[in-house]
């Protein structure tokens, strides 16, 4: 299967980033990969991650090389891992849909009213830390607006420099907004991917309690609560139960 026009290893500004044993491990991962050695990349690639080194582009290539092996919920997992943190970016999303048409359940999604739809193709327009950036960045110029308002004599200077100061402060609270909510979602949406083949959903924290609906492998789920060695989860179309813990990897 080919993604897109090919599958892109994408290294840019992390590669730069990288002491010397990583960087090479890296480049030596990217050659296996080329070559078409995929466990080997898979394993070069994991290793950079158990030592604490992360970006997008590295979640990304590890998702394009568990798929070259059809190992699907892999690479659901770090396409997933790559969009968190990285949500706009085209190719990520692009690989996660051919992905997901290749798992076998279709979860048709609840429908969104128009301004929450708007509001997240909003925050799709910039990654977590490009908002953070454009919020500090709007932040301060305020304060040179402020400055320069105060300086100001002319009268139509001072209207023209006043409407452009609120502008400024729109934009510094909705980047400032979106930030925040991309940080907390982040850090407190816990969702993950179905590691099991076929997994029957419970009614209840309870062996023994009736199966309301079978999941599988590679379809994303929301864990709304945790009892015991059980986790509720949620999927996209709002059904809810219960699994053991330890068949779902955290995105």
């Amino acid at each position: 299967m080919k993604l897109k026009t090919a599958i892109v290893i994408v290294f840019a500004g992390f590669y730069l980033s990288l002491s010397a044993n990583p960087q090479a491990d890296y480049e030596k991962a990217n050659k296996a990969y080329m070559a078409g050695f995929y466990e080997n990349a898979i394993s070069i690639y994991e290793r950079i991650l158990e030592n604490g080194v992360a970006a997008p582009d590295l979640y990304y290539n590890l998702g394009n090389a568990y798929f070259k092996i059809d190992d699907i919920p892999s690479a659901i997992l770090n396409y997933e891992r790559a969009l968190k943190s990285d949500p706009g970016n085209e190719d990520y999303q692009y690989n996660l849909r051919v992905a997901n048409n290749k798992i076998v359940d279709k979860i048709d999604v609840l429908p969104e009213l128009f301004y929450i739809r708007w509001w997240k193709g909003l925050k799709l327009l910039l990654s977590p830390d490009g908002w953070a950036k454009l919020a500090l960045f709007s932040f301060t110029l305020i304060f040179i607006t402020v400055a320069v308002f105060l300086l100001s004599s002319r009268m139509g200077a001072r209207k023209l420099i006043f409407s452009f100061g609120l502008l400024l402060l729109l934009i510094n609270l909705i980047s400032g907004i979106i930030a925040w909510q991309t940080y907390r979602d982040a850090k407190d949406q816990k969702t993950a991917i179905i590691f099991t083949p076929t997994l029957p959903v419970k009614s209840s924290p309870d062996e023994s309690s009736i199966d309301l609906f079978v999941i599988h492998e590679g379809l994303k789920v929301t864990v709304i609560d945790k009892i015991g060695e059980w986790q509720e989860i949620r999927i996209a179309n709002g059904s809810k139960g219960w699994i053991k813990a330890g068949q779902i990897k955290p995105i």
